[in-house]
């Protein structure tokens, strides 16, 4: 509610502009006008009332260190959904790539690059944007991402200019990565012994924003103009805005800053070369990165490929037919998270990874050597593969944002860095080595990827604290790494995370220069309750 009142401070004219920001709350922030000497402009006053619109919370938003709001399991499934219907901004053109080539005049080549761009915008977002989740408050910096991603967003569906259209592609791509904000918010919300089945529900929104967003790119566009896909996608965004409004709550930062003298002191170059430290003194992260970069390798390697295989004699199937392969994730993404609660959240990371990589290399094995002959192989294979990258990824997360909890956002960067590598590398070298010698070459490669990703998993306990080595023994019980017991409030995500130290090495943290390290400056986390987490 805003309204005007007058009062007597200062001249005669002088008058106080009142934001009522929660009734019941009865909480007012009043901005004293002064007619004579500080009255705004008509323009500069609506600004004010925005900008208090915009730090007006709905109760549900609301963060009360005393009773700090729950991590329920409808919070996660919010999350789930917006990461969902966010993701799925990056795969909307791959099903009309040459509807929108007939409609700019442009060759399918040059269409093409629609899809190439927002990747590559989205790999920016990922180093560029994604480690600022470390300094700025969550709330406000996603729903702006949102926004952002939805004023842009608008021009994709507008625009007759190509490009502008490749260039509105390329931001898009760039703020589409509140995934990957939303990701390490639940690891500090959710506790220890439930971290991988929250992770895995997220991470199950994910792939089914992928398959969702290549089916309905198709489905919307066929019976009228391909820009259907574009308004629907605007409009889904339009609802992820005003759900996360109204249900996100305002959590602190991890790591509050301050342009004062007094405050933290931060630079954004030194938040991007703080995960260079964190890469090359975290052995961790690095054993969870290159995993992730031959697992990913794998799996882009897989689905590029397997096109070729089908479109050729002896199966001959087509396009429509090689896409209802996709569906096959389907099942691997509803089993991930209860296979994550029962199996993931009960022993250390590395033994699911163990597992996943298994059932991944036999599976590879039996599609390489029999896809050629049978279409029961690629179908087993891409089973395999799937159960492989989900359960294996959901681990190596679980595991990677135990390692600092105050850069958690950073963590994340590096990781994705990695995997987002090993997707292009697994595209380049799959086409190149089926162009060679066919399906089962880029198979062969894959097998000795997943061999090598065995290896690179065995080389170091979940309990070492150097670079190789099974030093702390070797239960696979998850207890034994942490303290599993839920309580009603854990104190900070800190405190969690203290207690599943064993397996990380800390860092040197020393000041340089008297300019201290966001991780440093700032204090433990805010108390955050996960009574009901599930």
């Amino acid at each position: 509610m805003f309204h005007h009142k007058h009062h007597g401070k200062g001249t005669p004219g002088s008058e106080a502009l009142t934001v009522e920001t929660s009734e019941e709350g009865g909480r007012r922030h009043q901005i004293d006008i002064d007619d004579a000497e500080t009255l705004a402009p008509r323009s500069k006053q609506w600004r004010i009332l925005i900008r208090h619109a915009w730090n007006w919370k709905p109760r549900p938003a609301r963060y009360d260190p005393d009773s700090p709001p729950k991590f329920t399991i409808w919070l996660n499934l919010l999350f789930a959904f917006a990461a969902c219907f966010t993701v799925s901004n990056l795969y909307y053109n791959q099903a009309i790539l040459n509807r929108i080539a007939d409609t700019f005049d442009v060759t399918f080549e040059e269409a093409s690059s629609v899809a190439t761009l927002m990747q590559a915008g989205y790999a920016g977002g990922l180093l560029l944007i994604c480690p600022l989740g470390d300094v700025f408050p969550r709330r406000p910096f996603v729903l702006a991402l949102v926004v952002c991603t939805a004023i842009v967003w608008l021009a994709l569906c507008l625009t007759t200019s190509f490009p502008l259209f490749r260039a509105a592609s390329f931001l898009t791509g760039l703020t589409t990565v509140t995934p990957q904000l939303l990701l390490p918010l639940v690891g500090d919300l959710a506790p220890p012994c439930r971290r991988a089945s929250s992770l895995a529900i997220i991470v199950s929104g994910l792939s089914l924003g992928v398959l969702v967003a290549r089916l309905l790119g198709g489905a919307l566009a066929s019976d009228g103009s391909w820009r259907n896909v574009y308004w629907f996608g605007l409009g889904v965004q339009g609802l992820v805005v005003g759900l996360l409004y109204v249900w996100l709550p305002d959590y602190p930062s991890k790591n509050p800053v301050s342009l004062d003298d007094g405050g933290a002191r931060w630079s954004y170059l030194g938040v991007l070369a703080s995960i260079g430290r964190l890469v090359v003194t975290e052995p961790l992260l690095v054993q969870a990165g290159v995993v992730a970069f031959l697992l990913s390798a794998v799996f882009t390697s897989y689905w590029t490929t397997l096109s070729f295989l089908l479109s050729a004699p002896p199966f001959g199937y087509d396009s429509a037919v090689i896409g209802l392969f996709g569906l096959i994730g389907i099942v691997v993404i509803l089993a991930a998270p209860v296979f994550s609660r029962l199996v993931i959240d009960k022993v250390v990371p590395l033994v699911s990874a163990v597992m996943g990589l298994t059932v991944g290399l036999m599976g590879v094995v039996v599609g390489t050597f029999t896809g050629s002959y049978h279409i029961a192989g690629p179908v087993v294979q891409a089973i395999a593969i799937d159960l492989m990258f989900q359960f294996t990824q959901i681990a190596n997360r679980a595991a990677i944002y135990s390692i600092q909890p105050q850069a958690r956002n950073r963590v994340n960067t590096a990781y994705m860095v990695a995997a987002f590598s090993g997707q292009v590398t697994g595209t380049a070298v799959g086409n190149r080595l089926y162009a060679q010698g066919g399906w089962v070459y880029s198979g062969s490669c894959s097998i000795a990827f997943i061999g090598l990703a065995l290896a690179v998993c065995l080389a170091r306990g979940p309990r070492e604290s150097s670079w190789i080595g099974w030093s702390g023994g070797w239960s696979i019980r998850r207890h034994d790494l942490a303290d599993a017991k839920t309580a009603s409030v854990v104190e900070a995500p800190a405190e969690n995370d203290k207690q599943e130290g064993a397996g990380r090495r800390s860092s040197d943290r020393r000041s340089a220069g008297g300019r201290q390290p966001l991780a440093d400056v700032a204090g433990p986390g805010p108390p955050i309750s996960t009574t009901n987490a599930q």
